[in-house]
């Protein structure tokens, strides 16, 4: 609901002409109030002298469009392009724009609480991602230094110093760019801060020489994602080389740790990444999808010496050992996020999966089964290890081989998890023709009776609703769930792909011709 000020706000900007002119009169605590309603009206020439002239010490992007008492919708998860280049642009000019830099208070922008998500309500339908917004951010930095440099500027302006909190996201393609604009940071107004660094389709070599000129000693969130090939020696060398102080969530590509071709060497390698992450106080999310970890989760989780609040290690291997550790660590206590995809959970470790449930229900809020063999005869199992979780809020099970009555069962409970919001649930198994196998090949994954699907769909939303439970989100994302890093960058991606493919193929060939 709007307060009668932001329907004010709201009929002063939609005027752009008159409110940029009006904005020199206009008292300094208003400033945030116009910001919001500007935003949502996507007066993108308002939004930039607004920023341009801000008058307040701080500009948080997360606070100014986040719930307020004028108007309690959240705004920060619409990424459009039109406000954010605005916003950017903005920034610049007002390290330009007055001829004395004494009137100016701004000393900190913070640009990490902006929200990538799927849908998006602007009406411009052009978004500004991750990606673009490291691109669009380094870029200005850099012209701002020229334009400094080529014009004579007050004296004062170079002494202007704005930190700009922002979360880098750096592939093959901006590296560059990046790479100039951390390496210049301390003769630019604008100060850019890694809070966050991905780091995507980028080279090694490339890899560790950015990372060190993003102040890791004060991130606290990497991702190490796609196309980066860091093995565990890799990565031991990282830990030793860089200190991490401040680090709460780390990503590692897959594959990062294979111990099926371990030696006594790599024994102590493990040991020694084992004790550097219990040397960062303040990590509490992990994610090492598709590594070998087969008996091996003590020896990395047992140093840490805070608890862990989300933990991924689907497509791992983890054998009785190491889910007997998991369920009686004190970490799982205190586990919000668990994923535990592509293993095989009924048949392994029925009774230690229940143990750690168990444990964690009273904290835990997502949970993730994906490829995990539940079949119709585990329902009533998954049933009676799910029913403590009266805290879970998602619940995403794709690629396990379910009956449509199974999963009629299934959201029957379900829907009596007070706090359940999310649900991704897998094509019922009898939609697909006799003799497809699980786990479903890519190829085979829309062979399947559309039409069949949507009517078991509405059976199972009308589940929901029957119990009035409208707020639940139902879906099967057949590729997996939306993630906005890869849908910004899946042009890059696949192009990285193809060339990988095409430098195996030319490998392979270089081999056989030396055979022959």
């Amino acid at each position: 609901m709007k307060s009668l000020r932001f329907i004010s706000a709201e009929a002063f900007v939609s005027n752009a002409e008159f409110a940029r002119k009006s904005l020199s009169s206009i008292a300094h605590n208003l400033f945030p109030l116009l910001f919001k309603a500007s935003y949502l009206l996507e007066q993108g020439e308002v939004i930039h002298d607004l920023v341009k002239n801000w008058p307040l010490v701080d500009f948080n992007m997360g606070n100014l469009l986040g719930t307020t008492v004028d108007y309690q919708e959240d705004l920060s998860h619409r990424t459009c392009a039109v406000c954010l280049e605005s916003c950017l642009t903005g920034l610049r000019d007002y390290v330009l724009n007055h001829p004395s830099p004494y009137v100016k208070r701004l000393k900190v922008v913070d640009l990490t609480g902006i929200k990538d998500v799927e849908v998006q309500f602007c009406e411009c339908k052009k978004t500004m991602g991750r990606w673009a917004r490291t691109q669009l951010l380094s870029k200005l930095c850099l012209e701002l230094l020229v334009y400094l440099q080529q014009m004579q500027c007050n004296p004062g302006t170079l002494e202007i110093s704005i930190d700009v909190l922002i979360d880098l996201f750096v592939t093959e393609r901006n590296y560059e760019l990046v790479v100039q604009a951390l390496l210049k940071k301390c003769h630019c107004p604008l100060k850019i801060c890694c809070v966050s660094f991905r780091s995507d389709n980028l080279a090694l070599q490339k890899f560790f020489y950015i990372i060190k000129l993003t102040e890791p000693s004060l991130l606290r969130k990497l991702e190490i994602v796609h196309n980066v090939r860091l093995e565990m020696e890799h990565l031991e060398i990282l830990f030793n080389s860089i200190h991490f102080p401040l680090l709460m969530s780390l990503t590692l590509p897959a594959r990062t740790f294979n111990v099926r071709r371990f030696t006594a060497t790599d024994e102590q390698m493990l040991t020694n990444i084992g004790e550097k992450l219990g040397e960062m106080t303040q990590l509490t999310e992990l994610s090492m999808p598709f590594s070998i970890l087969t008996g091996r989760i003590q020896g990395l989780l047992s140093p840490l010496k805070t608890p862990l609040k989300k933990l991924n290690v689907s497509n791992c291997s983890l054998n009785h050992a190491d889910m007997a550790y998991l369920a009686n660590s004190f970490q799982v206590n205190h586990l919000e996020a668990l994923d535990l995809s592509g293993h095989n959970i009924p048949d392994l470790y029925p009774s230690t999966f229940f143990k750690l449930l168990s444990h964690s229900s009273s904290v835990l809020r997502s949970l993730t089964l994906e490829d995990c063999n539940i079949q119709d005869t585990h329902v009533n199992m998954l049933i009676l290890g799910l029913s403590p979780c009266q805290k879970l809020q998602e619940f995403k099970f794709l690629g396990n081989p379910l009956s449509s009555h199974a999963l009629k069962q299934l959201f029957t409970f379900l829907r009596e998890l007070p706090m359940l919001k999310n649900v991704e649930f897998p094509v019922p198994m009898d939609c697909y023709p006799i003799g497809i196998t699980y786990p479903i090949e890519d190829i085979n994954l829309c062979r399947f009776d559309h039409q069949k699907y949507e009517s078991v769909a509405e059976e199972l939303k009308f589940i929901l609703l029957q119990a009035n439970r409208e707020d639940v989100k139902a879906s099967t994302p057949l590729f997996g769930s939306y993630d906005a890093a890869v849908q910004e960058t899946n042009n890059e991606l696949g192009a990285y792909l193809i060339k990988s493919f095409k430098e195996a193929v030319e490998k392979f060939t270089i081999s056989l011709n030396k055979m022959s």
